[in-house]
């Protein structure tokens, strides 16, 4: 009895490929300025049905269409998980007086001019130390959001400021997924990835740093900011909290964890059980109270609205907008690659690509536009990772460019796409109240310096084919190995197939 020969799909012409993507991006367009909604969940799932019914003209059926939504989903669950264990860690560090002593200390220490250039050289660190954007956002991050406030900062530059540091350590960070990432689907080392990462990651920073310092001496009179709005919230924060350098320990044990290579959630939900022990002890608050804030996020009006609107979050309820955003975006782009439809945009871009400068340039704008379109930073990484690595070494050129391109297309963009998995995440943690109409602080977006200055180097780079390494001879090496082994695989399964083939049949 033969087997069934298996069902054959159309390949989309590149027309085809394209038609999901542009017509998502018109319905997201009007939602988003025609009626004046930031709310991409709606538009997405629009997108998920086309890409649906485009698929099933091909051939596919819902199964298989299932099947590919929910594997991107489920190799995404690790990042929905640090979701969940951030909502809870912001809820507990701001009832533990961790998050209003970080508040406090930052606004008596701190100079108003110098603030930006502090905020991004310290979120840089802890992001170093922690291996996680979101975590740096979520903790550190939020209360620099409370310190802006206090020297009277727009919401906008204090953000953007926590972002690029935040996102820099995420970038070089051998604890972060994304850095081992990169150089896992293009098959090199995470510490050659890291240092090839160098030549963009320092004059970026660099750049970033100037433009904070200058903004700081520019957005603050000369004779500071205004004292009786910081000796207000000050005040605000001692009456409604115990101050003391002590409970800034539940964030030092997550660093210190971090740095001892635990995985981030372990490290973060001991993060959040270090923040429970000040909040009873200390702070006086309740189990169940506690419980709740873990849940819905902390409550509290000190009639001081800076330090309301800032100290009324955290909790997982408050991780589901997000997530749901999440979840809907990877679909969208799971469907799409299981379809077919992103292979044949890239494969339409590689077919006219003719020199290394044009292939660094693709390889960036292809993880940008997946950035774009798909929401998720991982496949914005994986996808271009994996098509992209049989030209750079046909070329001879190193993978390292491939992995750094990739890593500054994918990684350093989410967060300044507001519908991407970042970007939401930023918007939402740092309560830059975007979907209350509060346009303006999407101008955290260009004011993310190091994010985009970043990939702009890079592409730099390719154009003078500076700081692009050409293939060594250990990586040629390796690359016939790899081969050799696929081709011996191969002549396995062939010779396996040849013997089941001549082998006599049992009658029937």
């Amino acid at each position: 009895m033969t087997s069934p020969k298996p069902k054959e799909y159309k390949q989309p012409s590149l027309m085809v490929a394209i038609t999901p993507v542009v017509l998502t991006l018109l319905v997201l367009g009007v939602q988003l300025f025609y009626f004046g909604d930031f709310t991409p969940h709606i538009p997405l799932a629009i997108g998920l049905a086309i890409t649906g019914l485009v698929g099933i003209s091909l051939g596919f059926s819902w199964k298989q269409l299932e099947k590919g939504i929910f594997h991107v989903i489920h190799v995404s669950l690790p990042s929905v998980s640090v979701l969940l264990c951030v909502g809870m860690i912001i809820g507990v560090w701001i009832a533990s007086g961790t998050v209003p002593t970080l508040i406090y200390y930052g606004l008596t220490l701190l100079s108003p001019n110098f603030f930006l250039a502090a905020a991004l050289l310290l979120c840089s660190v802890v992001s170093l130390s922690l291996g996680t954007s979101w975590g740096t956002i979520g903790t550190v991050g939020l209360a620099l959001m409370g310190i802006g406030a206090g020297f009277d900062i727009p919401m906008y530059w204090t953000a953007g400021a926590v972002v690029s540091g935040a996102y820099f350590g995420d970038k070089v960070s051998p604890l972060s997924d994304t850095t081992n990432l990169a150089p896992a689907v293009t098959g090199t080392d995470v510490f050659s990835h890291i240092k090839n990462m160098m030549p963009t990651t320092i004059p970026a920073m660099v750049i970033a740093f100037i433009v904070y310092l200058m903004a700081g001496f520019t957005l603050v009179d000369d004779d500071g900011a205004s004292f009786d709005r910081i000796n207000a919230i000050t005040a605000a924060l001692q009456a409604n909290f115990t101050i003391s350098a002590w409970l800034l320990l539940p964030a030092a044990l997550v660093i210190v964890l971090a740095v001892k290579r635990m995985p981030p959630i372990p490290a973060l939900f001991a993060g959040v059980a270090a923040g429970a022990i000040p909040a009873i002890f200390v702070q006086g608050v309740g189990v169940h109270d506690l419980w709740t804030y873990a849940n819905d996020g902390y409550a509290i009006e000190t009639g001081i609205g800076a330090i309301d609107s800032l100290l009324n979050r955290g909790g997982i309820q408050s991780m589901m907008w997000t997530i749901s955003l999440v979840l809907i975006a990877l679909g969208f782009g799971g469907a799409l690659e299981k379809i077919g439809c992103l292979d044949a945009i890239v494969c339409a871009i590689m077919s006219k690509v003719r020199s290394f400068k044009g292939l660094q340039t693709s390889a960036v704008l292809t993880s940008v536009s997946t950035n774009l379109v798909a929401g998720d930073p991982y496949l914005s990484m994986t996808l271009p990772g994996r098509m992209y690595a049989p030209t750079y070494r046909g070329m001879g050129y190193s993978t390292l460019n491939l992995s750094r391109a990739i890593e500054e297309g994918g990684t350093l963009i989410a967060p300044l796409i507001p519908w991407n998995a970042g970007g939401a995440f930023v918007i939402s943690t740092l309560a830059l109240g975007v979907s209350d109409g509060n346009i303006e602080n999407l101008l955290y977006i260009p004011l993310a310096v190091a994010c985009w200055v970043s990939p702009v180097i890079g592409l730099f780079y390719a154009q003078f084919g500076l700081f692009s390494p050409r293939a060594t001879e250990e990586e040629r090496q390796l690359w016939q190995e790899q081969e050799e082994a696929i081709a011996t695989d191969l002549g396995a399964a062939v010779q396996t197939s040849e013997e089941l083939a001549i082998s006599p049949k049992p009658s029937s």
